[in-house]
This record gives structure tokens, C-alpha cells and sequence, in this order.
């Protein structure tokens, strides 16, 4: 059965489609005093060398999705599952319950003014919403972003908007929203509106 119990008395989900800067606004909240569990570096060190999900991704796709090291190969395995279906909800089936084992586990122990979930899928995933107390969406023009990821990881536009398509719309992410940050100006410029809502969490996790 899918738990949708908070993890902590409060806690914020952070969320952004791809080159949206949420890394960025993550990283300026920790600075301040905020616990970041992000979801993507607990995907990296469960497939890396003697990582916690590596038997059974070897054992349901073979050798050939490890490297030398014996990490997931992530390249191959990427175009892997983006291109079948089925790959993709076989993986899914093994990474989930163990990223959400040791989410759960770093959100009891966190020890910050209040804990971040920074999670890129959050919309998608479904039951995120109910397990955090607020939406946190990092927010810019979809031609920001694909801008942004063709300068920093050299893709095509066109390899940057199928990405984008696998992901929930910039519509349905405001939606979901509780605060906005839009980052599509100076990094500067964020600085009073971080200040702002890290002053607004503070309080609500010292009344929750």
C-alpha cells in the first residue's frame, strides 16, 4: 500500500522541470539552515559501485547496463527505458521503494530548520503532494529552459523538448504549487525571494 504519511511535522517538496535552476534555489535554502534530501543523489549512489539496487538491475537486465566499475551504465540505460516502456516500469519497480526507504530515513534524521525533498518528478509522481506539507516550484519560460540544457549538456533542441515531454507540463507544475520562484533573470535576483519564503518555512516549522 502507498504510505502518504508526511515524513516530518513540516517539510517542503522542491520541484522544476529540467534546467528550471532548482538545484540552484535548493542549494541557496541549505545555505540558510534547510536540510536537502534531493531524490536524484539517492538514485546515484543506489547505482553506483555496491549500491543498494545494483543486484537486482544486473539481474533483470544484464551486464550489459554495467560499467567496468560496476555501476549502472546510466547512459545506456536512459536510452534504455526512454525507449521502451516496459524497461522503464521495470526499473522503476526496483529504484522507488528503495528511494523511498531512504528518503523517508533522511527526512527523520534531518537535523535542519526544516527538510527539502527535492524531488524532479514530484508532479508525476503522484503521491509526493501528500507527503510534504508544501509545493515549492522553481518556474521560467519553457525557451529558458531549453536554452539552458542545450548549453550545459550540449543536446539539441530537439533532444531537450523530448525530455521535457516526458515530464509534467509547466501548467500542471504550477498547478500543484503552494510558492513560486521564477528564475529566469539574474541568479542575483533570487536572493529576496529565498530570503522571503525561508523566513516563511522557518516559522511554519517551529509552529508545526
Amino acid at each position: 500500500m502507498t504510505s502518504t504519511v508526511i515524513v516530518r511535522p513540516f517539510s517542503v517538496g522542491l520541484t522544476g522541470g529540467i534546467g528550471s535552476g532548482k538545484s540552484l534555489v535548493a542549494d541557496m535554502l541549505a545555505a540558510r539552515g534547510a536540510t536537502l534530501i534531493d531524490t536524484d543523489r539517492i538514485a546515484h549512489a543506489l547505482t553506483a559501485p555496491g549500491g543498494a539496487a545494483m543486484p537486482a538491475i544486473r539481474q533483470l537486465f544484464g551486464d550489459g547496463f554495467m560499467t567496468p566499475e560496476g555501476a549502472m551504465d546510466r547512459a545506456r540505460m536512459r536510452q534504455h527505458v526512454f525507449s521502451d516502456p516496459a524497461a522503464k516500469k521495470q526499473l522503476e519497480s526496483i529504484l522507488h521503494p528503495l528511494i523511498r526507504a531512504e528518503t523517508e530515513r533522511a527526512g527523520q534524521q534531518a537535523s535542519g530548520v526544516y527538510p527539502i525533498f527535492v524531488v524532479p518528478l514530484l508532479i508525476e509522481s503522484g503521491n509526493w503532494r501528500q507527503r510534504v506539507s508544501r509545493v515549492l516550484v522553481v518556474d521560467c519560460p519553457e525557451s529558458v529552459q531549453i536554452e539552458r540544457v542545450m548549453r550545459r549538456n550540449g543536446l539539441s533542441e530537439e533532444q531537450v523538448r523530448a525530455i521535457m515531454a516526458t515530464q509534467a507540463t509547466r501548467a500542471q507544475r504550477l498547478a500543484a504549487a503552494d510558492d513560486v520562484i521564477e528564475n529566469d533573470r539574474d541568479p542575483a535576483a533570487l536572493e529576496p525571494e529565498v530570503d522571503r519564503l525561508h523566513a516563511l518555512y522557518a516559522s511554519l516549522a517551529r509552529s508545526g
